[in-house]
């Protein structure tokens, strides 16, 4: 008889306890039940399980544990009651206030906050090497202070007594304590650096890549969106591609870019990039930076918001100030309000589009209104003309040519050193010229009108 041999049984997911605080005055896109809601899925997607949640309403963080002491109290009984593993908080601690905390709790729960756990999720689905990369950076540069905090307790150990780091003499734990900070800090350091390096070859290589691109004269299309918009969904429906897709935040962290035939056999590059999520944390926007910036030179974002969502008001918001932050907010974009099949009733989606600029209702998974998003993709790429008022060096003979070539010059004039070019351009083209102080023409108008009236403009 044969013996079965035992089946590999899956890990049991740790426990987690959620804690939320409203800062009174605070600005804050989501209230505060909505906030945690969004943590327990980030929690979700990262394979832990959630136990219950705490809240407090303060009029600022407290100084030592961010929460009121009486609250550190009930966290530590509800911790204990639920047998949570793990406690997350919805913002991003200071070293200081995640240390007071972790010693409130003891070694028997793990302390984390909304940064650690985003960072983590990072690193489960980055799959290049460049991605590893970028969440590797991340990392090193959220934990560095928080390292360092952590070796306090030996360098105050080490306060009395002469003597160098390494010594024998002096107090006891002084030379260990001192060179382990050191050699730790050195380690990472020198680790940042390196990584910091190789992002930079990277860069390197999307900088040619996307100038062979601008070569080519085919324009890009950026996909942004909050996470889990059904930014990969769309592309793979659009291009008729396998992009990976999941129901969970952060599905996809790689861009990927594939080509697209639009209507009247025209061409355009479509690139799904990483979903935004509000609080954000810098450290991953900084490390990401070469990632961004396909959407920074896209000619048009294409903003994938999920209508079926109770708050995508204040999702589309979101995105729109991560995309001021990367200095992307001057980009021509439609919105595509997607997951329409998903309403009760469909026909409401039609009702909020006018809070969305150049909005269309669609539905990625059943192809609703996909044609006519292609068109008016089309339209704003081919046959849309922005009015712009540029200031151009004669070094800069490609612009100068790609104006001429494509737009409808109507006045230039030649200057020391360059040359002022006024006419209306391909809206896609509008990011190519910013550099160059590009602004429309009715703003210039003001500007030279009101330099007329109060005396300023040039003998």
């Amino acid at each position: 008889m044969t013996k079965k041999l035992p089946q590999p049984t899956t890990p049991p997911r740790e426990r987690a306890f959620l804690v939320g605080v409203e800062i009174r005055g605070k600005k804050q896109l989501l209230a505060l039940e909505d906030s945690l809601a969004e943590l327990a899925l980030l929690a979700d997607t990262a394979g832990v399980d959630v136990v219950g949640e705490l809240t407090q309403k303060l009029d600022r963080p407290h100084t030592v544990t961010y929460i009121g002491p009486g609250k550190v109290e009930e966290l530590i009984a509800l911790a204990e009651e639920t047998l949570a593993d793990v406690v997350i908080f919805d913002d991003e601690l200071s070293p200081r206030h995640q240390r007071e905390l972790q010693k409130a709790l003891g070694n028997t729960v793990r302390l984390i906050d909304r940064t650690a756990l985003i960072l983590d999720i990072f690193a489960q689905h980055a799959h290049t090497s460049e991605g590893m990369l970028q969440v590797e950076l991340a990392q090193y540069e959220y934990n560095l202070p928080r390292l360092t905090r952590a070796w306090t307790h030996l360098e105050r150990q080490a306060g009395g007594g002469g003597g160098r780091a390494g010594s024998t003499g002096g107090v006891g734990l002084r030379g260990p304590g001192e060179t382990q900070l050191e050699v730790d800090k050195r380690a990472i350091r020198k680790r940042i650096t390196h990584i910091k390096r190789e992002l930079e070859k990277v860069e390197a290589h999307r900088t040619r890549y996307r100038a062979q691109r601008k070569r080519s004269r085919i324009p890009t299309v950026a996909l942004v969106g909050y996470t889990n918009a059904g930014k990969s969904t769309l592309l793979n429906r659009i291009a008729k591609s396998e992009v990976f897709v999941a129901d969970q935040l952060f599905a996809t962290l790689d861009p990927t870019t594939r080509r697209v035939q639009l209507p009247g056999d025209d061409l355009a590059l479509f690139t799904d990039t990483v979903g935004f999520i509000q609080k954000l944390p810098t450290a991953l926007i900084a490390a990401f930076h070469a990632t961004l910036e396909e959407i920074a030179e896209a000619d048009l974002l294409l903003h994938i918001v999920d209508i079926s969502h109770p708050n995508a008001l204040n999702q589309f918001q979101a995105v729109q100030e991560t995309l001021a932050e990367i200095d992307a907010s001057h980009i021509p974009m439609i919105t595509a309000l997607n997951k329409a099949d998903l309403l009760h009733n469909p026909e409401n989606a039609r009702e909020v589009l006018k809070d969305f600029p150049k909005s269309i209702s669609i539905s990625a998974v059943e192809g609703t209104g996909i044609k006519d998003l292609l068109h008016l993709i089309r339209e704003e790429l081919f046959e849309s003309y922005s009015p712009i008022h540029v200031r151009l060096p004669y070094k800069q003979g490609a612009l100068i040519s790609l104006f001429h070539e494509l737009g409808q010059v109507e006045r230039v004039e030649h200057e020391r050193g360059g040359m002022v070019m006024q006419g209306r351009i391909p809206g896609r083209l509008l990011a190519q010229f910013a550099a160059w102080h590009a602004q429309p023409v009715e703003a210039r108008e003001k500007l030279d009108d009101f330099e007329e009236d109060n005396g300023l403009e040039e003998e």
